[in-house]
């Protein structure tokens, strides 16, 4: 019956048009009157220690670096790294898109950002080239969900928090399964790209691609930055954001000198924006997952889950179905806030590692990001490059499927991530 009210006032909250976050709220209130528990100090203490986290001080430096980024000129000589390196090769605009996500997610996090800014500067040059405009907004999208995977990631960051997983071992973790969805990716557009008949960029001399590289060498070192810093403990996760966002700065400002003063402003209030949301969304989460804890639901689905819990494997795959279907109707953040206190007390009494879990469930949601009907990063490339929906939908379900074929990989190989995370933390 717990269960039955969960599910029932969030899916009816949601079926209004309810935010998320006060779905979250009204999920609260609906568990505490069917546990005779109400009490409207609860709400608001949990609220408050919701918010109160040093490790979710994180989020508003990343995006700050994020928003930094995009305006001040890395994420523009990013994509003219790949470009020097394989745009000349047949279908090269495409592997441009996807070593540019790779190496935009190592500096961002943010599938959205990287979403809006290769969109703005590839899907015209992909278009413009013969490449059909749907496939390569889909290619685009599906290559932006690998920013939540490849450290710093903000995802990673609310699932350590919502989870007490060690948020440091999910950054390294994270590295090796996010270069293999780019490879995922890659593969599919060589199967896709051969078949078309478009122009090739011409190849560029050797002191063009070396004067490249130099150019975008500063773009390039905040990436080894974080990852040897949290390898070898110079800072946390949360002291990596702050790095991030003030090398961002300096860089933007003082080297590329792209970003003027009087646009700092802006991007102050734009990634404040967008950390608002987070946090209330986290702040309401808690509340929830107080209750959750409180009604035994982690306990009631762990008794629908027993007949799979001898089988590691056959258990990762029915979580990972379940995380499909609400990924498909549901953003990363919230997904992860009301899954991850269901789901992680059957994932230890199963005896899973829970930082390996987590790279599976961050993977799970970040593809998601690209499923209909929602689809938050197919909004925003659509938004971008101004094509419908439906075209887009048609243009990314073979990256998708890449995708999929990857996590799957991952489910069933359990080393793939687990020993390359032996050897990162050494």
């Amino acid at each position: 019956m717990t269960l039955a009210i969960f599910l029932g006032s969030l899916m009816g909250s949601m079926a209004l048009g309810i935010p998320i976050a006060f779905a979250l709220l009204v999920v609260s209130v609906a568990l505490m009157v069917y546990l005779d528990l109400f009490d409207a100090q609860i709400i608001a203490q949990n609220l408050l220690n919701g918010a109160d986290s040093f490790p979710l001080m994180a989020v508003p430096f990343f995006m700050l670096a994020g928003e930094v980024m995009n305006v001040g000129g890395l994420s523009k000589r990013i994509v003219n790294i790949a470009m020097a390196l394989v745009g000349h090769k047949r279908g090269g605009l495409g592997y441009v898109a996807i070593i540019a996500s790779c190496l935009l997610a190592s500096l961002s996090g943010s599938a959205v950002a990287d979403a809006a800014a290769l969109a703005a500067l590839l899907v015209p040059m992909m278009v413009l080239a013969g490449h059909n405009r749907g496939r390569s907004a889909g290619l685009i999208a599906a290559g932006s969900t690998i920013a939540p995977v490849i450290p710093p990631s903000i995802g990673f960051i609310v699932f350590g928090v919502a989870s007490g997983v060690s948020i440091s071992k999910l950054f390294l973790a994270g590295i090796v399964p996010g270069v293999m969805l780019g490879v995922g990716l890659a593969i599919a557009w060589w199967l896709i790209s051969r078949r078309e008949n478009v122009a090739t960029a011409p190849k560029r001399s050797r002191a063009e691609v070396m004067r490249t590289l130099l150019d975008g060498s500063w773009a390039m070192g905040l990436p080894l930055i974080i990852i040897l810093g949290l390898k070898f403990g110079i800072f946390t996760p949360t002291e990596a954001a702050v790095v991030a966002a003030v090398y961002s700065l300096f860089v933007s400002l003082v080297i590329y000198r792209e970003m003027k003063i009087s646009q700092l402003y802006e991007v102050i209030l734009s990634s404040a924006r967008t950390t608002s949301v987070v946090m209330l969304l986290v702040a309401a989460a808690m509340v929830s997952s107080w209750l959750v804890t409180i009604a035994d639901l982690p306990g009631q689905l762990a008794d629908l889950l027993a007949p799979f819990m001898d089988n590691q494997t056959l258990l990762l795959l029915v979580m990972m179905a379940l995380i499909i279907l609400v990924g498909t109707v549901m953003d990363m953040t919230p997904t992860i806030l009301i899954l991850t206190p269901v789901l992680m007390p059957a994932v230890i009494q199963a005896g899973i590692d829970p930082v390996y879990f987590g790279v599976l469930f961050l993977i799970n949601t970040a593809i998601g990001l690209i499923t209909p009907p929602v689809g938050t990063v197919l909004n925003v490339v659509c938004g971008v490059a101004k094509l419908d929906f439906e075209e887009i939908v048609r243009g990314v379900w073979p990256f998708m499927i890449a995708q999929f074929v990857v996590l799957l990989l991952l489910v069933l190989f359990p080393q793939l991530v687990m020993g390359p995370l032996k050897f990162f933390t050494g």
